[in-house]
Formats: structure tokens, C-alpha cells, sequence
């Protein structure tokens, strides 16, 4: 008799190539519409699947994993960050969990740049002038933004994403440094030119672009308070596509509103979708929908690293993606 297929849970709508490719595979349950789950949906899909395939957008904390039934044995996240996911409750309740690392590398570090380049040459302004017919010529001293070369790009988290947005910044004549939990290797520095700073504050005050790059976690939890936020130049701009929590969204308006940094361009917001309204408010804001991995390339390879880690806890092995809590 043929092996009975897993069952498998998709909490959003994927790329229909990957949707038809798991159908292929498992016995999958896909979401139609594309709308979140509520909680009680999400208890109800952990105690009839094997698989849970979830995203950013779901909190599976202790209470729900709690709930979950005997058959689920792997959370196979459609993402890399899992700090939606109690990982450690899941392993003590004999759930793997795994993710999908080094996907969306270079697509953020795409958007990175983007976001730099939309805060400091002032393009989101120059497109509502176009936009709402108020361009009446050129003129010598409008919409001046400021040159990228020979500024100064700070990246707080050299990882993966860091790295690549370093190799970026590089191109366009910005000077790179960086902190980090660990410093680089020698050549890995030298690759991009980088200088290292140990403190986190000598950095932050020296800097004309101050870039993200930093998984949340309890120690980057507002990492960038407002007693950092006023060490930065008034001249600075900050750049977020990393995690929302990092920054203290309010004490970042503030200093917005104050002048007392130059502007941001922000990707992710520390509540989510609730966006302090002030921070719309602002001229000196570019504000984007969590676009930075959002490329169809993308999306596709996570979901085939998703496919690769099911398949192989289907067979028998380790999934080539597990997280552990000591990798957190």
C-alpha cells in the first residue's frame, strides 16, 4: 500500500506555482481567500494537520501550540524570521520548526537602497508634484536632495542582508561601516571596505545613513531609543526593512517632527499595520508596505525551501531548515 501523504496547512495564498506543486506532494489544505487566520482558525488547522505552513502575519505562541494536535509534528514557516513562533515551546512539545534563511537576501538589500535613495534625493515628493499637476519647470534650487557618495552608511547587523546591502552602498561611493554581535572575518570586511565599531553610540552619532539590519529579538527590542535617536546628526536619515520593533516608533516621530534627524524610510512599524499617524504626516517619510522581499522570484523560492523541508521530514530526515532556540 502507498505511504499515506502528510497533511499540510497553508495559512495564506502562495505563488500558484508553488500552491500546485504542494498539491502534487502532500495532501494540502490551501487558504482561498487570501485573508489571515483568525486564532481559533489557526487552533483549529494545528490540531488537524501534520503541517503547519504559516507566515509573519501568525502568532503561534504557547497557548495555541498548546492546543495543538498529537499528528502535528513541523511549523515549516513560509519566511526566515520566526519570532511569531514560540520555538521553544514547539520543542518541548516535540513540533520542528523550520524556516527559509537567505532567500529574500537580495531582494531587501534591493529595497534598502531604494528606500536611501526615496528619503535622500526626495523622490516620493517629486512623484506627488507630478502627480498633482504643481510642476511648473525646473528651477535651480528645487526638490534639492543630497548626493549618496561619500556618506557615511552605518549597518547595524552585518548578516546576510547587511553584507549585501554593504556591497551596494559600496557602488554607489558610500563610505560602510557596521555593528554587529560578532565582528567580521578580516577578508569578509575588506570585501566591502567596511569598518567595524564596537559601540553601538560612537557609531550611530557619526553616521549620515543609519541602515537596519538586525533580527528582533529581546536585546534589539528598541534598540534605537530616543537617548540613541538624539545621538544621531540632524542631517541623518534611518532606514528600517529589518524588524519594527528595533525602533521606538514614537520617539522616532518625535525626533522627525523636532528636526532633530533629517529623515526615514520604513518598511516595517513596531505595531504592525498601526501606523502612528503622525509619521504620515511627514514629508520627510517614505513609508512602504513590507515590500522588501516582495519579488516573485522571491516568493517562489521560499516556497520551494518550504516544499524541501516537508518533503524531507516526509522522508525521514532532519528538515535542512530546522531552527533551534540556540540559533536565536
Amino acid at each position: 500500500m502507498p505511504t499515506p501523504r502528510l497533511s499540510v496547512v497553508v495559512t495564506r495564498r502562495l505563488p500558484e506555482a508553488v500552491e500546485t506543486r504542494m498539491k502534487e506532494l502532500f495532501d494540502v489544505e490551501l487558504r482561498d481567500p487570501d485573508t489571515r487566520m483568525s486564532r481559533d482558525e489557526l487552533a483549529e488547522a494545528m490540531r488537524r494537520a501534520d503541517v503547519l505552513v504559516p507566515t509573519l502575519t501568525d502568532t503561534i505562541d504557547a497557548g495555541l501550540i498548546a492546543q495543538a494536535g498529537e499528528k502535528l509534528k513541523l511549523i515549516a514557516n513560509y519566511g526566515s524570521g520566526v519570532d511569531h513562533i514560540d520555538v521553544a515551546t514547539a520543542r518541548q512539545r516535540g513540533i520542528l520548526v523550520s524556516n527559509t534563511p537567505g532567500v529574500v537576501t537580495e531582494d531587501t538589500a534591493d529595497m534598502v537602497l531604494a528606500l536611501i535613495l526615496g528619503v535622500t534625493r526626495r523622490i516620493p515628493e517629486g512623484l506627488a508634484m507630478m502627480q498633482s499637476g504643481q510642476w511648473e519647470g525646473w528651477s535651480p534650487m528645487a526638490n534639492l536632495g543630497g548626493r549618496l557618495a561619500g556618506r557615511r552608511l552605518g549597518i547595524l547587523g552585518m548578516g546576510r542582508i547587511g553584507t549585501a546591502v554593504a556591497r551596494r552602498a559600496r557602488v554607489f561611493g558610500c563610505q560602510v561601516h557596521y555593528h554587529n554581535r560578532r565582528r567580521l572575518r578580516p577578508e569578509a570586511e575588506a570585501e566591502v571596505e567596511a569598518t567595524y565599531w564596537e559601540s553601538l553610540d560612537q557609531m550611530i552619532a557619526r553616521m549620515d545613513i543609519l541602515s537596519i539590519n538586525c533580527p528582533h529579538t529581546p536585546s534589539t527590542f528598541h534598540l534605537l531609543n530616543a537617548r540613541r535617536l538624539k545621538l544621531m546628526k540632524p542631517s541623518a536619515v534611518i532606514v528600517n526593512t529589518s524588524r519594527g520593533e528595533v525602533i521606538d516608533e514614537n520617539a522616532l516621530t518625535r525626533a522627525l517632527r523636532a528636526g532633530e534627524i533629517a529623515g526615514a524610510g520604513l518598511d516595517v512599524y513596531e505595531r504592525g499595520t498601526e501606523i502612528n499617524p503622525r509619521l504620515r504626516e511627514l514629508a520627510n517619510v517614505v513609508l512602504l508596505p513590507h515590500m522588501g522581499s516582495a519579488t516573485l522570484e522571491g516568493r517562489i523560492e521560499m516556497g520551494e525551501k518550504v516544499i524541501i523541508n516537508i518533503k524531507t521530514f516526509a522522508d525521514g530526515h532532519r528538515p535542512p531548515d530546522q531552527v533551534v532556540p540556540g540559533m536565536l
